[in-house]
């Protein structure tokens, strides 16, 4: 299976509280959550759609596995879906597809087809990546998909980028992290301004020596 994530940030990289609520996540004083909610479209929504049915299984860090199992793990939601998979695509592949979860503190995890994976994890996800099959998808979790990066786990990055800045919060990459050259696959934007970008890992940036007229020309 190809491993691959999907992850919303605003302009400036911010991960953090997406979703609808504006208390979503508070964590470390944000207080300007939900900032994706009012920028979604129907090429959006239909996008999303397509990936998760796409999907073979999934892999989650402990924070967007409980928020997931809390909404779309909901019973009311997995029994709509289960009655009219068809309208209800994303709660019917999460809640139809085996669901993986890294974690060494919640070890019982209520949500139907969930494995827990901890000890060696990068072994573990090795094994999962070896198993015939589409892909194996990551939806938000920083924590784990800045492991995953490091650990050369991942194969594909979408990034959904949405137009605006909200200048606090978790980023999705580190101020100092590994550095890793991308390769464009597909790029796309939709109707109220947000940019879909597919990236593929290409090794590491090659790094230009600085000349004169180079920093004449790039205003260095």
């Amino acid at each position: 299976m190809k491993l691959t994530t999907m992850t919303q940030v605003t302009v400036d990289g911010v991960m953090q509280g997406n979703g609808g609520a504006s208390d979503e996540d508070r964590r470390n004083g944000f207080e300007r959550g939900g900032w994706a909610m009012g920028v979604f479209d129907n090429e959006t929504m239909t996008f999303i759609n397509q990936t998760y049915q796409r999907a073979d299984a999934f892999l989650f860090g402990r924070r967007t596995y409980e928020l997931f199992a809390g909404y779309w793990g909901a019973e009311e939601r997995a029994r709509a879906a289960a009655e009219d998979p068809g309208n209800h695509q994303i709660t019917d592949a999460l809640n139809t597809k085996p669901k993986y979860l890294v974690s060494n503190t919640l070890t019982e995890p209520r949500w139907a087809n969930t494995t827990v994976l901890s000890g060696d994890v990068a072994a573990a996800i090795g094994e999962l990546k070896a198993k015939p099959g589409g892909e194996l998808q990551v939806h938000g979790s920083g924590a784990l998909f800045r492991w995953l990066t490091d650990n050369d786990l991942v194969d594909e990055v979408t990034l959904f980028t949405f137009p605006v800045v909200v200048g606090q919060g978790t980023r999705l990459f580190p101020d100092t992290g590994r550095d890793t050259a991308l390769e464009l696959v597909e790029s796309r934007a939709t109707p109220t301004g947000m940019t879909i970008q597919v990236y593929r890992a290409a090794g590491r940036p090659r790094y230009a020596t600085a000349t004169a007229d180079h920093l004449l020309v790039t205003g260095g």
